[in-house]
């Protein structure tokens, strides 16, 4: 029972950083209208910005710095490479992303090397905590709360204030919004930045867990993918429950069968889009059909 109770936290806590990158990626896809390929390296620069400025600023710091320079470094991608495929087939874009990633870790390589890096756990967040059934590490129920409060947070931008409104109105229907004086170009930037944002964070917390390499964006990048499709395009809702229905699946299949840990999420998806094509909460996007 403690083994399953840990293997449950663990999923859990899985789930919630599948569901920062998955939103992301929804943001993202909602605007311009590509499967954002990059962003699994904005996740790994999240995790080696982290590295770098926990040593000057500490670790607190680290976890507002380091996405926003990840948000910045996205900014400017989306300007200078996604801004001209605007309005073009969406296959060009998708090879653009798909280019741009292989370069960008590439690129990586070449600056911090082909090895990797240990990052250790805070000393103020190492040791266990009591959560009931079993003594459980510190930092990931400080992970696990830390990004539950960060998807409320992001829900409560999207749906509560103006600019939130703004973005969901954009990724329907773009044209309507120039329509009323606003200018999209504007919004698809911070757009693209706050979903880019949010994988920085998603790479600056499992830093101490996971380690920091050149190819760990891959870890987060084909199950965020998977979590958006189960929870349904365009859906915030989809993707918390799906995101956690992923990560609990992942968690106790490793436990269970080691070896199938990672062909269960890819056969998950295909259940639930036999039944449902268009996800858990699926939406039609107007754009797009």
């Amino acid at each position: 029972m403690t083994m399953f109770g840990s293997q449950l936290i663990n999923g859990l806590m899985l789930g919630m950083v599948y569901i920062c990158m998955a939103i992301g990626l929804s943001i993202i896809f909602g605007m311009i209208g590509v499967v954002n390929f990059t962003h699994g390296i904005l996740f790994t620069l999240g995790a080696y910005f982290a590295l770098h400025v926990s040593k000057a600023f500490g670790f607190g710091l680290t976890l507002i710095i380091s996405p926003i320079i990840v948000g910045l470094i996205a900014m400017v991608l989306e300007a200078v490479f996604f801004r001209p495929f605007y309005g073009k087939p969406h296959l060009l874009g998708l090879l653009l992303a798909f280019g741009l990633a292989l370069m960008l870790e590439e690129s990586i390589r070449m600056i911090w090397g082909i090895r990797g890096f240990p990052y250790d756990i805070p000393k103020v967040l190492q040791g266990t905590i009591n959560v009931g059934i079993l003594h459980y590490s510190q930092y990931r129920v400080f992970l696990l709360l830390l990004t539950v409060l960060a998807i409320i947070g992001v829900w409560l931008f999207l749906e509560k204030t103006s600019y939130g409104m703004i973005i969901r109105a954009a990724s329907r229907d773009s044209e309507m919004v120039r329509m009323l004086g606003i200018s999209t170009k504007k919004v698809f930037t911070l757009s693209f930045a706050l979903g880019s944002l949010l994988a920085g964070f998603a790479g600056a917390i499992v830093a101490p867990l996971w380690g920091v390499h050149p190819a760990m964006g891959s870890d987060a990048l084909m199950p965020s993918f998977v979590v958006v499709v189960i929870g349904g395009l365009g859906n915030f809702w989809g993707a918390v429950i799906s995101g956690i229905l992923l990560g609990e699946v992942v968690s106790l299949s490793i436990w269970i069968w080691p070896p199938m840990s990672e062909a269960v999420m890819y056969i998950l998806m295909g259940l639930i889009l036999l039944i449902r094509p268009r996800g858990l909460l699926g939406e039609k996007w107007k754009e797009f059909e």
